[in-house]
Formats: C-alpha cells, sequence, structure tokens
C-alpha cells in the first residue's frame, strides 16, 4: 500500500515541506480562485456549464466546480470518474454526467448499471456507434440513449468534420433510430493549446461555436425542442467572455473545461494565465548534488511526474526558482539542470526538499494517490484520496 494511503491524515497541521516525497500538493486557495473564476464568467454570460472532472479526480473538487449544485451536469473520461461521483447525485447536486469516449460495447454495461443512479449521456461520431447502441436495446435496454455528436474542429482526435458527408447521414440515422435520442454536438478543441495570446484563443472559441452551430443547421427542428451546443477546453474557457454569438432561440450553449482549476505550466504558455495561478506542485527531495556538471537528482521522475512538455523547459521546473527544471528523466528521479549562470551547489544540497511545477497537471494528478490540500501559509490542513483506475 502506499505509505500516503496508510498516514496522509498525519500530516495535516504540518508545512507542506514536512511531506514525504515525492507529493502532490493542491494549494487550495488558488484552486478556489480559479473555479470561482470560471463560474462568475459563465454566470455572466448566461450559458450552461459542464465541468469536466479528469483533472483532480475527486468529491471536493467536482463539488467546487460544480458550485455545490449551482451547475448539475459533469463529463466524465473514465467509468471511474462516474462511480466516483455518484455520492453527488445522491446528495442532489449532481444530476447527469456524459461519458466523453466514443461509446464502446464493453462500457455499456457499467454504463446502464450507473444510469440507475444519474442521467448517463453518450458520444458517438459514426453509424457503428449507433449500430451497438440498437443491439444493446434489442438485447433489453428499454428506454432511447441520449447521445451527443462530436464535431471534430481541428483537433482531429474523435469527431466527424462539418464538411464531410458522414455528417448529415449520422444526424439521419440517429434521428431515425430508436436507440438513440440526439441530445445535442459537442466539440471539444484540443489544439487550443498551441494558443499563445487570448485573441488566438479567442479565434479557437469562435470556431468552435460555429462549428455545433452549423452541425445543428441539419436538424429539422420543432419550436419547443432545445438542442444543447457544447464547447470548451480550458485554454478557450479562459477568454469564454470574449465569444461572440447569436444564439438560435432552439440551441442551449454549454461550456466544458477541465484543467482550469489546476492550471500547469503548458496553461502558462498560452499566455492566459500566470505562475501564480497554478494550483499543483508536486514536492521532491534532493538526493545528490553534482557541481562537475551543474546538476541535482531529486526523487521525482516520470511516474510522478509526467514526460509532458510545453515551451517551457523540461519536465517540471523548481518553484522559487525557474530558472531550474528537470531537463532528464528516468522512472524515479529527474535531474535538475539550468540554462543559466547559477551554480548547483549554490542551490541546491542533498536533503532540501523542492517544490515542482508539473507540465500536465491532469498526467501528474493522476499518479498520485493523495492531494496534500495546502493554505495560504502552505500548511496541510485537509487530504483528499482521488479516484483512481478506469
Amino acid at each position: 500500500m502506499d505509505f500516503s494511503l496508510q498516514y496522509h491524515q498525519s500530516f495535516i497541521g504540518r508545512p507542506a515541506k514536512d511531506l514525504p516525497t515525492p507529493s502532490l500538493v493542491l494549494s487550495k486557495p488558488i484552486l478556489e480562485k480559479n473555479i470561482q473564476q470560471l463560474l462568475q464568467d459563465v454566470k455572466n454570460l448566461g450559458i450552461a456549464f459542464r465541468p469536466h472532472v479528469k483533472t483532480l479526480k475527486s468529491l471536493e473538487v467536482t463539488r467546487m466546480m460544480l458550485g455545490n449544485g449551482q451547475h448539475r451536469k459533469i463529463v466524465a473520461s473514465t467509468l471511474c470518474e462516474i462511480r466516483g461521483a455518484i455520492p453527488l447525485a445522491k446528495e442532489g447536486i449532481l444530476d447527469e454526467c456524459l461519458y466523453g469516449l466514443p461509446i464502446y460495447p464493453s462500457a455499456l454495461p457499467h454504463l446502464t448499471e450507473l444510469s440507475k443512479s444519474l442521467k448517463i449521456v453518450l458520444m458517438i461520431d459514426n453509424d457503428q456507434h449507433i449500430d451497438i447502441l440498437e443491439n444493446d436495446v434489442r438485447s433489453g435496454k428499454s428506454v432511447p440513449w441520449p447521445v451527443f455528436i462530436k464535431v471534430d474542429v481541428g483537433s482531429h482526435r474523435a469527431g466527424v468534420e462539418n464538411t464531410s458527408a458522414a455528417l448529415p447521414r449520422l444526424v439521419q440515422r440517429a434521428e431515425t433510430s430508436s436507440a438513440v435520442e440526439l441530445y445535442g454536438f459537442y466539440c471539444h478543441a484540443g489544439h487550443s493549446y498551441s494558443s499563445r495570446t487570448a485573441k488566438e484563443a479567442e479565434a479557437v472559441l469562435q470556431a468552435e461555436f460555429e462549428g455545433v452551430v452549423s452541425a445543428s443547421r441539419l436538424l429539422d427542428v420543432t419550436a419547443d425542442r432545445k438542442v444543447v451546443v457544447s464547447i470548451g477546453s480550458t485554454p478557450t474557457a479562459h477568454v469564454v467572455n470574449g465569444l461572440k454569438c447569436a444564439l438560435p432561440g432552439h440551441l442551449v450553449l454549454e461550456l466544458h473545461a477541465g484543467n482550469y482549476p489546476a492550471n500547469d505550466l503548458q496553461q502558462v504558455c498560452t499566455g492566459l494565465v500566470s505562475e501564480s495561478q497554478q494550483a499543483v506542485r508536486v514536492v521532491a527531495e534532493v538526493c545528490g548534488v553534482y557541481p562537475d556538471r551543474n546538476e541535482a537528482l531529486v526523487n521525482a521522475g516520470t511516474v510522478a511526474l509526467s514526460k509532458e512538455v510545453s515551451d517551457s523547459p523540461g519536465f517540471g521546473r523548481v518553484t522559487d526558482n525557474l530558472n531550474w527544471s528537470v531537463v532528464r528523466m528516468a522512472q524515479e528521479h529527474g535531474i535538475l539542470g539550468t540554462r543559466s549562470w547559477e551554480k548547483v551547489v549554490q542551490k541546491f544540497c542533498v536533503g532540501q526538499k523542492v517544490f515542482l511545477y508539473c507540465q500536465h497537471a491532469c498526467i501528474t494528478a493522476a499518479q498520485h494517490h493523495v492531494y496534500y490540500v495546502v493554505d495560504e501559509e502552505d500548511v496541510v490542513r485537509e487530504t483528499w484520496v482521488p479516484w483512481k483506475g478506469w
């Protein structure tokens, strides 16, 4: 069993520098500020919001993202996340979850069971998905599955492009199938992470909006039918106030985003958030200092950090000296190096605790069994145990 799972509560009331290494440290004041900012932006715009729970997979953060019931829908990337969120449905603050991967057969029995606790919405992007759901109905499911059709607006992961002849065929198939009920159109602009200015992110956001609205025109909509068009990513969510849109009356605009409570070096590189808006750090310990090559070794490697990169150098950066970053890694250790004139012996010694910003908070957080939650003084006040697995 992981040491943190046995003893994590014993660190409550102690400074973060006393934590076992490596550990994930979560700043609650920063987390709360990041979450409240987006909730306020959504409120100002008067649009719906569906937080993605894949970054900090926990009841505590999910409850905060929902505004404690102000918003009542989530999107999840794993079945584990949906199971983990069930207590929020029982509390009465969560009504619905979108399973964010295009549907596949082995997930259906689990989703059918989960649908007894909250409404489950599925994602489709081709005819084979409807084949699967029609087979499911024939095998005994009595009600159709609500589905989003995923539209590819440039990320080229899942989704069907607006220019593809497959999209109108898929819409027609969904509209006539007894196995599905077309809920709306969904896109995710993963390519927005390449934005380096607010103007660039706003252009991606506008393309998202136009992409799903264009897809919705394929429907023959009656006056009383509401269709959801769901857009978003963390970079585009950061500029959602810049959205210029005229929404047809039958459409409901929904924003989704997931990384924004945490932020990370990749988000900082978009130019839309600052270093100080990063809520996640990893605390590691110096295990060796090597003056001849001006490097130090820490006990946080690939498994504790991830091999994600960005325009920010290295695989993680020392929070109180950004000239130093993790320049190489093995499974359980990383090498601190610098491009500056600074000497390692003047900055680090064996046994010293160092705090690292991570490149991609979603992946880094998934490696850790406990989130150590600190206050403004960097004192541990809570420990949160995340949902693990798939």
